[in-house]
């Protein structure tokens, strides 16, 4: 190289320089604007919001938000493994935030998603705001709102001005209300409306486990479905398997029939329901309550029984009303779901029965609506006004609730208390059939070894004047409807008349007599209180004797046959 050119280089030295600094800062710009590829993910502390793509993208240093970039015509925005696109936005590259404008969806991952026409994105809380016609979707679940606060970090998201969840066949509406993506559970509250194919539930408080399909409702509710109405305060329903479990003092009324308890169950599929807690079933069809502190029934079956504290309740007869207490109810249904369906109810252990006009006590019942006959077992005893029946069996016979028919069977015994002398008439049989009239005693037929002590009193002042002793094989004997004798029917009896100063210590009770007036339920709140016979007081079981089978010896003269 001459000397020429070299003063010619350092001649021109200054714009090689600048040329090279230009050079040397382009490339610093291109290396700055382009993301590294790399095989592995980026980093994940990376808390930066990228501006993927935008058609347009510039500043307006004298505009309303002169720190923002203008990005405009299809952006894309990432953050996080979401992405963003919309119409336009504000990218706040300082503050890692941006505001989008227009058809904006959000997607994370492949199980979210949200539209949206305006959204504002925080990446540093990981925040999205989302406004106007919200829909955010997550594994076939759907959110409707319009305005919605979406919190990544912690996976809720809000909703404050009304907003609807849609989950398959039910339906959520609320004022208020939140949805946890990661645990799918929701909560609920204020003017709260669920709705599905089988019931509406309205609420204040609602919590909703996505996943399992269990609503739980708090505070004041209403259920309805299928006609029925439940009021409670705290239950949990299952709107897959219509499985509920009711708590608080709730009460689930189907037409005429209502159930309150401290807490109540139902399966649909099992068509098993149980209560418990002071349980109270009222049917105001058939006029009768039901009160225990332990209620089951299968309803496919027809089975159930009440125990602890059981009390039933009958005010057909207005204005009396009939209590009967026993240890336990059971109830069995026969031909369920056929025209010809019929049921059993039984009693058992230390039943009493205490209604104004008629009390009983025994061992236990049998109810069958076949024949609406209640049947009583181990020592019996029925009083009615001043009489009393009792007997091995006793059969009442209904008729629409009145009885028309009880019938005594085995060592049937009528005692009735004539006057305060303890002077009674007593009537003794094998069977005794007792017919009534509007509920009051007009017949009474005795029938097999029939003994009989009558008192007979004079017409003027009522005063008694005889006793007749009777023995047949069938008496009938009539009553006026103010329960007096009318006139006594006995073929081929054989009886004495005494004359009161003239009666026989021997004829004053029948060797059967008995009165059990200690027994008698006095009250509705004395069927609570057994009060038995003592062991030398039961009546013994009489063993029928067969007559002995006739033999026929062979014409042959051999052996018997």
């Amino acid at each position: 190289m001459t000397y020429n050119n070299i003063k010619f280089l350092f001649k021109d030295g200054h714009r090689i320089i600048l040329l090279l600094v230009l050079c040397l800062f382009g490339l610093c710009l291109v290396a700055s604007s382009v993301v590294p590829r790399t095989k592995g993910k980026r980093a994940a502390d990376d808390e930066r919001v990228y501006l993927v793509h935008a058609d347009e993208l510039k500043y307006d240093a004298y505009g309303l938000n002169p720190h923002a970039q203008i990005a405009k015509g299809k952006v894309h925005f990432r953050h996080k493994g979401a992405n963003l696109w919309c119409d336009s936005a504000y990218f706040f590259q300082e503050d890692n935030a941006m505001q989008a404008f227009g058809h904006v969806r959000f997607r994370q991952g492949d199980t979210l998603s949200l539209t949206c026409d305006y959204a504002e994105y925080d990446g540093m809380e990981q925040m999205m705001m989302a406004r106007r016609n919200v829909v955010m979707k997550h594994r076939g679940r759907t959110l409707y709102t319009d305005s919605l606060n979406y919190d990544r970090l912690y996976s809720y998201a809000y909703f404050f001005e009304g907003g609807e969840l849609v989950d398959g066949g039910d339906k959520l509406v609320a004022d208020w209300g939140e949805y946890n993506t990661a645990t799918k559970q929701a909560a609920f509250f204020y003017n709260v409306r669920m709705l599905s194919d089988k019931q509406v539930i309205t609420t204040d408080s609602l919590y909703f486990d996505t996943e399992q399909s269990v609503a739980h409702v708090t505070g004041p509710s209403r259920i309805t479905s299928d006609g029925s109405v439940i009021n409670t305060e705290n239950a949990y329903l299952n709107t897959e398997t219509d499985q509920a479990r009711f708590f608080s003092r709730s009460t689930i009324t189907d037409k005429e029939k209502t159930i309150t308890g401290d807490s109540l169950y139902h399966n649909s599929e099992t068509g098993i329901n149980e209560g418990f807690g002071n349980v109270v079933y009222t049917d105001t069809l058939n006029k009768n309550e039901l009160i225990c502190d332990r209620l089951f029934y299968n309803e496919k079956t027809g089975y159930g029984y009440a125990t602890e504290n059981v009390l039933l309740k009958d005010f057909s007869q207005k204005p009396d009303t009939l209590y009967m207490h026993s240890d336990s109810l059971k109830i069995y249904t026969y031909n369920i779901n056929t025209d010809s369906v019929y049921r059993k109810v039984h009693g058992f252990r230390k039943v009493r029965v205490y209604r104004t006009d008629v009390q009983a006590v025994c061992d236990s019942l049998v109810f069958n609506s076949a024949d609406s006959c209640l049947t009583m077992y181990h020592d019996p005893i029925v009083w009615n006004a001043n009489r009393q029946l009792l007997g091995e069996r006793i059969e009442v016979y209904m008729n629409d609730s009145t009885v028309r028919l009880a019938r005594v069977i085995g060592q049937a015994l009528s005692v009735e208390l004539v006057d305060k002398e303890n002077h009674y008439d007593q009537v003794s049989s094998r069977v005794m059939d007792a017919f009534f009239t509007d509920g009051a005693l007009r017949r009474l037929v005795s029938t097999g070894n029939v003994k009989s002590v009558y008192y007979i009193s004079d017409d003027n002042d009522s005063t008694l004047s005889n006793l007749n002793y009777i023995e047949t094989d069938t008496m009938r004997l009539f009553m006026t409807a103010e329960r007096k004798l009318e006139k006594i029917w006995a073929p081929k009896a054989v009886g004495t008349i005494y004359p009161m100063t003239q009666i026989p210590p021997e004829r004053y009770k029948l060797p059967e007599f008995a009165w059990f007036e200690e027994i008698r339920p006095v009250n509705p709140a004395d069927v609570f209180n057994w009060r038995g016979k003592s062991e030398d007081e039961k009546l013994k079981i009489v063993e029928r004797q067969q007559a002995p089978l006739q033999r026929l010896r062979g014409r042959g003269g051999g052996g018997e046959r």
